[in-house]
């Protein structure tokens, strides 16, 4: 043999390509599109048949539903909303029914969106309790589908990301607040929908960012999805306005997301670049696009103007000099011409101040208001709906009688472990710069830390439902962490699997314990007793 033979020896024939295994009756594989959207589905699909099934039930007014479906059907048939007589309840749930509303308009303390959305329901199933909560069952579906995929975004992992899904979908409060005719499950649903939407740009902006060099002088061009956010703040403000706060959070989220994207691109003054390229942008999208919405959602406010009727206010302005009100959202103003503006929205800018005052100073005391400090640990929560019922009647067969009751608890065992979860968090975020962790914070402290100035206001433990998917994040990361790092040994990973499913299927079987308080069925009163843990929930 050569040197040459050595030292370059001839290529190795390629073998035949082997015949293909016979089949073994294996099910066909799904297309990868597909295996991220079966999970998220089946939850959902789950979580639909709780907030369906027997939505009509009760055949009553639950709690504020005395408000707001009534708004929700004069909002469908006037434009805005109309004063109903005393008896009106009675009357629409009468057989035959009458429905009393009534042309004068109606102080309102909250902006209409939510009731408009709520009257898609009413428009299709009319003014009955399955119409009128049609829409905010509907919506708290989507919004476990939401999670499912936004938890598989933000984590990478479609396990992760049903978990969270799955504990929203068994959480009691998010339950009920999908059952019942009120406005926080509506904005639930447009907080989550930004928070994703703000997910998926950073996904985009990262994609854009790949193997740039100098990070200060690129421009990230229009970004659609941070226009969205913005769209989905808006309408959240315009359910209810502590939407607002949710939208300063978020809006630092984003721009602090693209001063960590510069860095990462090689950019040497990332806080200067992100204030130079960044800042304003991100204003303009979500503050000017959320604004525009907010605006939008009084259009019918704004055109019943005519003939001298209208919504509360309408014509405040009309004939007035064209001067601004002493004061706004409790600041003082200096007295400035203000002729250049259209009297409707002067008379709207009076509306909203009177509206602050009311939503600032409401103080009346109420049996189950509860101070902030203890929402997290459910420790007040929200009567709904209550009857007692005599043994012999509506199935009663308990000889000491039997309780229906709606309660908006969040389930226990989901909240308690939630509490350990943000600690878990808030060291993953403080120690390991964890940026998911900070999203998923940043929401929190939004939603939450707010309401801490108002200790004097009337206020209700059933307004944290906005936080309940944030909190399901927060608890299905730490799951996550249980279960092991990728790469761990497979005794690591059997062991994390029992520990993080036997959590799992505490709080599922809590939720199925105080499954009847969710959804008034009727249980004797000693079941009832047994599921008052604490003297606080009753």
């Amino acid at each position: 043999m050569t040197q040459a033979a050595l030292t370059h020896p001839p290529a190795a024939q390629a073998p035949a390509p082997a015949a293909p295994a016979p089949a073994r009756g294996r099910l066909p594989r799904l297309p990868a599109d597909w295996s991220g959207w079966l999970g998220p589905i089946g939850v959902a699909l789950f979580a639909g048949l709780l907030r369906f099934w027997n939505l009509g039930y009760p055949n009553a007014f639950v709690f504020d539903e005395t408000y707001y479906p009534k708004d929700a059907w004069s909002l469908l048939r006037q434009g805005y909303e109309g004063s109903w007589p005393d008896h009106a309840n009675a009357d629409i749930l009468a057989v035959p029914q009458h429905i009393p509303l009534t042309s004068a308009p109606e102080f309102i303390a909250h902006p209409p969106l939510g009731k408009w959305v709520m009257a898609i329901g009413e428009q299709l199933f009319g003014l009955h309790p399955f119409g009128w909560r049609f829409m905010t069952a509907l919506l708290g579906t989507v919004t476990v589908l939401m999670l499912a995929r936004i938890g598989r975004r933000l984590f990478g992992s479609t396990l992760i990301g049903c978990t969270a899904a799955l504990l929203m979908a068994v959480d009691g409060l998010q339950l009920v607040m999908s059952r019942v005719g009120l406005l926080d499950g509506i904005q639930m649903f447009f907080v989550l929908a930004a928070f994703g939407s703000l997910l998926i740009d950073r996904d985009h902006v990262r994609a854009r960012l790949a193997g740039v060099t100098d990070g200060d002088r690129v421009r990230l061009g229009l970004r659609p999805w941070r226009i969205a956010a913005g769209v989905l703040l808006g309408a959240a403000c315009a359910v209810k306005w502590n939407g607002a706060m949710i939208l300063a959070a978020f809006g630092l989220l984003t721009v602090l997301w693209d001063q960590s994207g510069r860095r990462g691109a090689g950019a040497r003054r990332p806080w200067r670049s992100m204030l130079r390229r960044d800042a304003v942008p991100a204003f303009l999208a979500m503050v000017g696009s959320a604004l525009v919405v907010y605006v939008g959602a009084w259009a019918g406010w704004l055109a019943s103007g005519g003939n001298g009727e209208g919504g509360y206010d309408r014509h405040w302005a009309d004939g007035r000099p064209g001067l601004s009100p002493d004061t706004f959202l409790g600041i003082p103003l200096p007295q400035v011409s203000m002729s250049w503006v259209p009297e409707s929205l002067r008379s709207l800018w009076h509306y909203h101040s009177q509206m602050y005052d009311f939503n600032t100073g409401l103080s009346t005391p109420h049996t189950y208001q509860s101070n902030p400090f203890s929402w997290l640990v459910v420790g007040r929560p929200v009567s709904m709906y209550w009857e007692q019922v005599p043994n012999g009647q509506h199935g009663c067969t308990a000889t000491g009688g039997c309780a229906s009751q709606i309660l908006g608890l969040g389930t226990p065992l989901l909240w308690w472990t939630a509490c350990f979860a943000l600690v878990y968090l808030l060291w993953r975020w403080f120690f390991r710069r964890d940026w998911r962790s900070g999203a998923v914070l940043c929401a929190v402290a939004g939603i939450y830390l707010p309401w801490f100035q108002y200790q004097e206001r009337t206020v209700f433990s059933f307004y944290m439902v906005v936080l309940v998917p944030f909190l399901c994040l927060a608890v299905a990361q730490m799951l996550g962490a249980i279960l092991g790092p990728a790469g761990c040994s497979p005794e690591r990973r059997r062991i994390g699997a029992a520990g993080a499913g036997l959590i799992v299927l505490a709080i599922v079987a809590c939720f199925a314990f105080f499954y009847p308080l969710y959804t008034a069925e009727v249980i004797p009163m000693t079941s009832w007793q047994d599921r008052m843990w604490f003297t606080s929930w009753i």
